[in-house]
């Protein structure tokens, strides 16, 4: 088992009705984040919406929060993040916010209170970057896109 990391979290006033992040099973790893749109929001086929959340946080130093979309909504309604995963720095404590695409063919009605993405906590190596002349080889190699196989 893993060691426990605190992160604090504020609930902003317009989310006072709202419950915090929560896992929605024993062995979740993402925790689901709820809409604090004061009134139901339409989303059209094409259009994004930055969501509120009504929370704020303070991540730790070696630590980030991901935001991911859900997959019920990406199935069932074409609903995803634009900019997926959003990452959230240790040192950003405005509010959270998602930001919503509907690549679905239908409205897509967002209403208060609704669980709108995932939230993970990622512990992050230290890293140094060494410049060198030349890379050690790999079995890759140059290969790009599609490289390590085909259809």
């Amino acid at each position: 088992m893993s060691e426990t990391v605190h992160i604090l979290i504020k609930k902003l006033d317009h989310a006072g009705d709202l419950p915090l992040p929560r896992f929605m099973s024993e062995e979740a790893s993402g925790m689901d984040i709820f809409a604090a749109v004061e009134n139901e929001v339409v989303v059209k086929p094409g259009e994004f919406i930055l969501v509120p959340t009504g929370i704020k946080m303070a991540i730790p130093p070696g630590f980030e929060a991901q935001v991911r979309p859900r997959s019920g909504l990406a199935f069932k309604h074409g609903i995803t993040l634009l900019n997926s995963p959003g990452t959230i720095d240790a040192d950003y404590r405005g509010e959270i916010k998602v930001l919503l695409i509907n690549l679905g063919a239908q409205n897509y009605h967002i209403k208060r209170g609704e669980r709108i993405a995932q939230l993970i906590i990622h512990a992050l190596p230290a890293v140094k970057l060494v410049q060198v002349e030349e890379l050690p080889p790999s079995s890759r190699g140059d290969g790009g896109f599609g490289h390590t196989g085909s259809f």
